[in-house]
């Protein structure tokens, strides 16, 4: 029996060139490849598409469930369109992290983990980017790295984001 089609073929093509790397028989190790492919198409990871890429992968479910709740990259349930996340690790605090999580708390009228009512942003913690000289560092949806961001800085990037 085959399992719904829940990713577009523009995806699967994706998915395919990502598996293309690794010999025939170890398509589980594009795993990683392929929740991301699926979560930018989808927004989120629900247990139907990560059932669809366990089936495309033919692996068991509960091994993408595994990697996909270990990575914090990987978004098990609805995020703003704006996903901020904020390196908190001991280098990123001592150069100010910390205050800036909270100053950005306070403009967002959040805090970490949950999303904006009007559904723009959602705000995370992170562990290390590999940028502890560039500190305060977030990323953005997981693809831009935002380096040094003041209050001043978060102000201008909230504005241009609108």
């Amino acid at each position: 029996m085959n399992a719904p089609m829940v990713l577009s073929p523009d995806a699967l093509a994706k998915i395919d060139a990502a598996l293309a790397k690794y010999p025939p028989d170890q398509k589980q190790s594009g795993v990683m490849a392929a929740l991301t492919i699926a979560q930018d198409e989808k927004g989120w990871l629900s247990t139907e598409t990560m059932d669809f890429v366990a089936h495309y992968l033919g692996m068991p479910a509960i091994a993408v469930y595994e990697v996909a709740s270990f990575y914090s990259m990987y978004d098990l349930k609805p995020v703003g369109r704006h996903k901020l996340t904020l390196c908190t690790n001991l280098p990123c605090a001592l150069q100010g992290a910390n205050q800036t999580g909270e100053y950005l708390k306070q403009k967002l009228g959040i805090g970490y983990n949950q999303t904006t009512s009007d559904g723009r942003f959602t705000l995370r913690e992170g562990e290390c980017f590999g940028a502890c000289g560039d500190a305060p560092v977030f990323l953005h949806n997981n693809k831009h790295m935002l380096c040094a961001m003041t209050p001043e800085k978060l102000d201008v990037l909230l504005k241009e984001l609108d």
